[in-house]
């Protein structure tokens, strides 16, 4: 027993271990991934800006701001089919949420009609021939890169009255020289194209000038001249580009009466209207 106590002590060291050493635990990588995204998305986004028209700008707009359509085909249910079940073409349902009403369809297609024709309401219509030449106008902008500039100036839609196809001022180019009813080699190029484009069908043709107001009040007024000046050139333009002149139907000038900004005076207000106009007005 007196041998144990003169053993060498055992000593025992405790050590304190921090745990997720270094300096930012590589946090900081994150944070810099997220920067390099934001930019790339960034730079996507001025890119779109400059290499695409006001139309496709507005496609790709409304691809990212879906609406959600309410319809008579529309159950408004959450399931796959949304409310719907596979054979909701005879469901019928009494809400008018069922899909196509094929008992009227029948019945109308049974029933005689002028002259002796059937009806064929409720059946869908085919693409009209406005959509087709609005179709082969819009597609050119991918044959070149000269199309892509011709484009730039042009905006379509489709009204009651027929298809607009609207040839507008930019900054960095003009329809024609200052004050004048000169056109300029972009609005011949232009009209050279639509020529073309517009000899899909045989829809007669309105052209419709406007202008911008002038910032200060004038004692003689030009715009109302202009705008039908304008207008009277670029139907000559369209008859050059082989389009018959039987089918202009009119040539009218609305001086700065109708601007499409909220400020008049704005050179988009500079623009000419041509349009194909219904067949059935």
């Amino acid at each position: 027993m007196a041998g144990q106590g003169n053993a060498t002590p055992v000593i025992i060291r405790r050590r304190k271990v921090v745990a997720g050493g270094g300096h930012h635990s590589g946090a900081w990588k994150v944070a810099y991934a997220d920067f390099v995204t934001a930019m790339m998305a960034f730079f996507l986004l001025m890119w779109l800006l400059n290499a695409t028209t006001e139309r496709q700008r507005k496609g790709i707009s409304d691809y990212f701001n879906p609406t959600v359509p309410v319809n008579r085909v529309s159950g408004g249910g959450d399931g796959a089919f949304g409310g719907d079940s596979v054979f909701a073409e005879e469901t019928m349902a009494h809400t008018g949420t069922g899909a196509i009403d094929t008992r009227g369809m029948l019945a109308a297609a049974a029933s005689p009609g002028m002259n002796g024709k059937q009806e064929t309401a409720g059946i869908e219509k085919a693409p009209s021939d406005l959509e087709d030449v609005e179709k082969a106008l819009l597609a050119r902008g991918g044959e070149s890169s000269t199309m892509q500039r011709l484009l730039r100036h042009v905006v379509t839609r489709i009204t009651d009255e027929g298809l607009v196809i609207e040839l507008f001022d930019r900054p960095d180019a003009t329809l024609f020289r200052q004050e004048t009813a000169e056109p300029s080699a972009l609005t011949r190029e232009i009209a050279l194209l639509l020529g073309e484009v517009l000899n899909l069908t045989t829809n007669e043709i309105a052209v419709n000038g406007h202008l911008r107001a002038h910032p200060v009040t004038l004692a003689d007024n030009p715009v109302w001249p202009l705008s039908a000046e304008r207008a009277q050139a670029t139907r000559a333009l369209l008859e050059t580009s082989g389009i018959d002149a039987g089918r202009m139907q009119r040539v009218t000038g609305y001086a700065d009466r109708k601007p499409v900004t909220r400020d008049p005076t704005a050179l988009r207000n500079n623009r000419i209207e041509i349009v194909l106009l219904r067949r059935d007005r």
